[in-house]
């Protein structure tokens, strides 16, 4: 994969706290969850290269202050912001959950998400290379949750002069306009359409000019790679990519960043995600020198605000504090006997988030071959979407899956798959498994979780938890376990008996 580089045209009292953390009371089958066969490289797979000269651009670059290399286990103030767990945040500053407790004792020992606003004080261990301190856009407009609800982005570009207003192009089996590629990408990746639409004017200038900049062609986001070819594909590669980093950064596995003249860089412990995973996302394309201004206040955080106002005058953290999951059941009918046949992997597209479970009928041959046997509703609520493979249970009753708790399945058949808009309850069957959407060695239903437009990743302080059977990461994607008290299943696309798993009969 080659990537073309292109050129932008107040303190809470303690006892709120207390009151807020709940302290005051008592081979049979295997899947990739991405359309149209297209491979997209993890943020630990992607393969960059390029040593074009830079061409000369007026930058201006205020840098802002530069950490102290602070002394071993020194206190420093933090205060939480949405979806920051204990673990990540023991990696960011690269200390200890025993630690952090230690420093913080009014946390609860089963403390989930952290409650955003919350002061903290955090044992630090310096870690020399950080990375600019300043935030491009909040978590909450990163996701496609719900601060993108009232946006409409057909509207939008039809008040906009630029390439991307009357674009067409075959794209998942039809022929879309701009608008409706933006919505397909932020709708199968969940990544906010204002912040696509960014993106393509800062790099193209899609919301302002006639047509993109001469040399760009089929790439116009910048990687080059003929699987990526073509606007649907480069925004599933921008949106593919910006996700890896952004839940590696949430899970506390993405520690550095590579730019391209192999300068080394740790994102200071202080951002949020969402930047996190715009200065991956930049590190793949821009020299240093053009990435600094990217990341910078001048940059795509200019843009964004050009367009659409400050994000964080409008930002609403939506990860709250103390999240746990409503109780699920697993995905198929009670006394049956199904394969756990995928752990923890992929929500939609390649690599991070790890949120997705895929669980297998019996068969007495693997490979997609029909099933009788039911997917069914493992919580009740409305259809939101049902079509070609996938269907989605929103549980909160307002019919939008941006917001609230939403079930996403995958791999469903067509066949009396259950219609849009229908009211469904617990256990209620919603369609048959099979290979249908996606890309997969056999008949099976894949499973992820999302709460307020963020996939929740299937291992962790929030774990999927489906019958108490609770959810852990393997060596690789794929692998992994489910456990329920002493027992253990572990997943296997073989469907041997050791990933037998049965839901329990109910009254």
């Amino acid at each position: 994969m080659q990537l073309l580089r292109k050129f932008p045209v107040g303190i809470v009292p303690t006892y709120i706290w207390l009151i807020i953390l709940g302290l005051t009371g008592g081979l049979v089958s295997a899947c990739q969850a991405q359309t149209d066969s297209v491979a997209m490289a993890g943020a630990d797979e992607l393969d960059v290269a390029g040593n074009e000269e830079s061409v000369g651009v007026d930058l201006e670059i205020t840098p802002l202050p530069t950490r102290p290399a602070y002394t071993p286990g020194e206190l420093v103030d933090y205060t939480v912001q949405t979806g920051d767990t204990l673990p990540a945040l023991a990696s960011h500053f690269n200390t200890s959950i025993g630690e952090l407790r230690e420093a913080n004792p009014i946390i609860p020992e089963d403390v989930t998400t952290l409650p955003p606003g919350m002061p903290m004080k955090i044992p630090i261990y310096y870690a020399p290379l950080w990375g600019t301190s300043y935030q491009i856009l909040p978590d909450s407009h990163f996701v496609n949750g719900p601060g993108q609800v009232a946006f409409d982005s057909q509207s939008f570009l039809a008040d906009n002069p630029g390439w991307l207003n009357g674009y067409i192009e075959y794209a998942s089996g039809d022929n879309r306009s701009g608008a409706e590629i933006v919505d397909l990408v932020a709708n199968n990746f969940s990544v906010s359409p204002r912040l696509l639409l960014a993106l393509l004017e800062y790099q193209t200038g899609a919301l302002s000019q006639a047509a993109p900049a001469e040399g760009i062609g089929d790439y116009v986001l910048g990687n080059i790679d003929r699987k990526h070819r073509g606007l649907y594909l480069q925004l599933v590669w921008a949106a593919n990519t910006l996700n890896n980093s952004f839940y590696a950064w949430r899970n506390g596995d993405l520690e550095s960043i590579t730019l391209l003249d192999g300068t080394l860089e740790r994102p200071d412990p202080w951002q949020n995600a969402g930047t996190v995973a715009l200065h991956y996302y930049f590190s793949l394309l821009y020299s240093p020198e053009e990435y600094r201004h990217a990341v910078g206040a001048t940059g795509l955080a200019e843009t964004y605000q050009n367009y659409f106002g400050d994000a964080w005058e409008n930002d609403e953290p939506h990860i709250p504090g103390s999240l746990n999951q409503p109780e699920l059941l697993l995905p198929f009918e009670p006394g049956e006997t199904w394969a756990y046949t995928g752990g923890p992997h992929t929500g939609w597209g390649s690599g991070a988030p790890f949120a997705a479970l895929d669980f297998a009928p019996p068969s007495v041959k693997g490979g997609c071959v029909p099933s009788n046997e039911w997917v069914t509703a493992v919580a009740s609520g409305t259809i939101v979407r049902s079509e070609t493979g996938i269907v989605v249970l929103d549980l909160d009753g307002d019919g939008d899956d941006r917001t609230g708790w939403a079930i996403f399945y995958l791999h469903v058949a067509t066949d009396d798959r259950v219609p849009l808009g229908t009211e469904v309850e617990i256990g209620d069957k919603i369609a048959h498994p099979s290979c249908e959407g996606g890309t997969s060695t056999g008949t099976h239903v894949h499973i992820a979780r999302k709460y307020n437009g963020e996939w929740i990743l299937a291992e962790g302080p929030l774990a999927f938890n489906l019958e108490g059977w609770v959810a852990k990461n393997g060596d690789r994607p794929y692998l992994g376990t489910l456990t329920r008290f002493s027992k253990i299943v572990t997943a296997c696309e073989c469907s041997d008996s050791g990933s037998f798993i049965t839901s329990e009969e109910r009254e």
